[in-house]
């Protein structure tokens, strides 16, 4: 039977729910925890079959990445060697936020993100939401899937998800969660990096900050 848990009213603290997300998720199990606007799947991006997991909740279609929540640049830059000058600027203005960078991950990490490693990225965010942020840093980095069926936006309340009490361990209650917009997406290119998906971060913040921002002919 999942637990539930109240981040708004106190009565644990907030150490002791991080510490249960963690235990959970080293596991193999999922939990479902808030972002900035809906709540989410979150697994041990290295334990192939809880990734898989949220994949066959989800429904997502096959050869599909998840997508990789960490807690802090210098988790990223564990990841990847990709991080030049122009990603790091733009990283160190918008994480935590609504960024999300497609990168190439280093060669040798032993997972698979449910697109049997054949993808050539993948996509990684630096969330501002506190205690999934607080899990990433303590547990390490995170497959991420929005709490529902796949192309549905992720529910911003926590009170019907795709799944039954015995797919996931627990579940962290922010109650509702309010309407925004989603994640800019940026994939890095050998000079600068490149707007996928416009967003939260307008064009006009990420020039801000580098010159080096291409957009799609």
């Amino acid at each position: 039977m999942a637990e539930r848990f109240s981040l708004t009213d106190g009565l644990i603290d907030s150490q002791e729910l991080i510490e249960r997300a963690v235990a959970s998720l080293r596991d193999g199990k999922l939990i479902i925890a808030p972002l900035e606007h809906g709540y989410v799947f979150l697994a041990d991006a290295f334990n192939h079959g809880a990734v898989k997991k949220i994949h066959k909740l989800r429904q997502v279609p096959p050869a599909t990445a998840a997508q990789v929540i960490v807690g802090d640049i210098k988790t990223v830059k564990g990841i990847s060697l990709q991080f030049g000058e122009t990603i790091t600027a733009l990283a160190e203005k918008f994480w935590p936020g609504l960024l999300t960078i497609n990168l190439t991950p280093a060669q040798g990490l032993v997972w698979d993100l449910g697109d049997a490693r054949a993808l050539k990225e993948i996509s990684v965010r630096v969330p501002s939401a506190e205690f999934v942020r607080s899990v990433a840093l303590a547990s390490g980095p995170l497959a991420v899937g929005a709490a529902c069926l796949s192309g549905r936006p992720a529910p911003r309340k926590s009170t019907f998800f795709p799944a039954l009490d015995s797919d996931y361990a627990a579940l962290f209650d922010l109650g509702e969660l309010p309407e925004g917009p989603s994640s800019t997406v940026i994939a890095i290119e050998q000079e600068g990096a490149r707007l996928v998906r416009a967003g939260a971060i307008s064009l006009a913040d990420l020039r801000s900050v580098s010159a080096n921002i291409s957009v799609p002919a």
